[in-house]
């Protein structure tokens, strides 16, 4: 990193450079302070030297990113100025990669190399980014604390005895380490959200259907969203403008231009109605937490918002009717994992027992649980009373979003009701551990966009999570609120020292 320190007149440490978010990296590229050779090696040398405390990396490609950061300097030389080109970023290891292993976080896909690239993953590549690696994850993104993950838990680096949240944990951790300057990760039911507020960083989970699924080994397929991980709103919007629109191969994709997302990025908030639902507010939430979250009340009031209670009645239902609706599909979506066309293969006597043995060595406790609920769920007699019901009461819960949204902009409430908690603490409480997403799942039965921002620290120095809530395809209006309450504070400012 020598050649770095000099490129930046000397006063610049691998550390300085690895503190750049995607915005401040572009400018630091488009100027010619350092180079992305720079940059690539300077966050492969943190993750070398710190990820092992850490596990938010399953494994680097640093070859593949030197070649890519030196491609992108020879197109910067060359008049390139895509505002993207050269930046370094990190890829949840449910995403596709092709000549990359990619395992879901699950002993089934060991050595799995798929030859394609997830959609989102191919138009970062076509952006002019450079990919470090692929990031921890729960099995199959089943969980809310990467404990679940078939390699070994990730470890929060505001307190390593602490969960960063999940699915995502390895993505959020990444980005929170200034290992990576931002990260995709996937939301199927609060998955960038709560591990970005665990890790006191910002996630965005965009509208289902804005941004193509296609390559994403699904979980849940009519929940799964895909979406960035980063240390500002700013590199929020520029990730997701690049990743969003849509796919031919995915039908889920809705046929819409992809706003210019930056442009919503004003910093004024003045005549913005704020919903508080009364039902985000219950006995529960970590007493500092709540106090973070009404803090934030008060701080967009001052900024010119209009505050307006609102009622999302069918609030209690979500949870339930989510964990119906995702095993169901989750059920139905393993069950291609059979040993036969790739990943892990154990020999049976019979087909049959092929398919148990391989499936039994290979999934991780918590994804057998899920497969049985949903298989249960799905089966004769109990369809019309289970997962029938179950998607007829989310109906309900999306209705009840769509009346807010009439009147308000955005809803506010806590992204997650306490902080983190310790490592192993919820792990054998499965309905515990559920509890950690009742204010996330509600968005993704209704297909909303949310986000995710910093809001304050706990006694114990643990970060806070603000969740703002938008309507399908209204990513620019929680942009824009999220910006400005960012901008008028410090809490995103505010790195765990490792």
């Amino acid at each position: 990193m020598e050649k770095a320190a000099r490129v930046m007149g000397g006063q610049n440490s691998t550390k300085q450079l690895t503190s750049l978010g995607v915005a401040e990296a572009g400018v630091g590229l488009a100027a010619g302070r350092f180079t992305s050779v720079d940059l690539t090696q300077a966050f492969l040398e943190r993750i070398e030297r710190i990820d092992g405390s850490l596990h938010a990396f399953l494994r680097t490609t640093p070859d593949e990113a030197i070649e890519r950061a030196s491609e992108a300097d020879r197109a910067r030389a060359n008049g390139d100025s895509r505002p993207l080109l050269g930046i370094p970023l990190a890829i949840k290891d449910v995403l596709m990669t092709s000549g990359v292993e990619t395992t879901a976080g699950s002993r089934i896909l060991e050595g799995f190399v798929p030859p394609y690239s997830a959609t989102a993953v191919k138009k970062l590549e076509a952006a002019g980014t450079v990919i470090l690696g692929k990031t921890n994850t729960d099995e199959f993104a089943m969980g809310s604390s990467t404990e679940n993950s078939g390699y070994g838990p990730t470890r929060n680096p505001w307190d390593l005895e602490r969960v960063p949240g999940g699915s995502s944990g390895g993505s959020a951790a990444a980005v929170a380490a200034d290992e990576a300057p931002a990260a995709l990760g996937t939301d199927t039911g609060g998955s960038v959200r709560q591990p970005a507020a665990f890790c006191g960083i910002v996630g965005l989970k965009p509208s289902y259907g804005r941004v193509s699924r296609y390559g994403l080994i699904a979980y849940g397929s009519s929940l799964d969203q895909i979406g960035p991980i980063t240390k500002t709103v700013t590199d929020a919007a520029l990730l997701l403008e690049a990743i969003a629109g849509g796919d031919p191969q995915d039908s889920t994709t809705m046929p819409v231009d992809v706003p210019d997302l930056s442009a919503a990025l004003t910093g004024e908030v003045a005549g913005m109605r704020i919903g508080i639902p009364h039902e985000y507010f219950v006995e529960g939430i970590q007493p500092e937490v709540e106090a973070a979250v009404r803090a934030s009340i008060e701080q967009f009031a001052s900024l010119g918002a209009e505050i307006v209670p609102v009622h999302l009645p069918n609030t209690e239902l979500a949870l339930p009717v989510y964990y119906l609706v995702v095993t169901a599909e989750a059920s139905a979506n393993l069950a291609r994992f059979d040993g036969i066309r790739f990943g892990l293969s154990v020999d049976g006597d019979t087909i049959f027992d092929h398919f148990r043995q391989t499936r039994g060595a290979g999934f991780g406790p918590e994804v057998k649980r899920r497969i049985m609920l949903g298989a249960y769920a799905l089966s004769a007699g109990y369809y019309d009373a289970y997962y029938l019901k179950a998607q007829q009461v989310r109906t309900l819960i999306k209705q009840d979003f769509d009346k807010v949204f009439s009147d308000v902009d955005v809803i506010l409430s806590p992204t997650s009701p306490t902080t983190a908690f310790r490592i192993g603490e919820k792990i054998d409480d499965p309905l515990a551990m559920i509890l950690t997403d009742i204010f996330t799942t509600s968005a993704n039965l209704a297909g909303l966009c949310g986000i995710s921002i910093p809001c304050g620290f706990d006694s114990g120095g643990l970060p806070i999570g603000l969740q703002l809530l938008g309507p399908s395809l209204g990513e620019e209006k929680i942009l824009r609120a999220a910006y400005a309450y960012e901008q008028s504070t410090d809490w995103h400012l505010r790195r765990p020292e490792l």
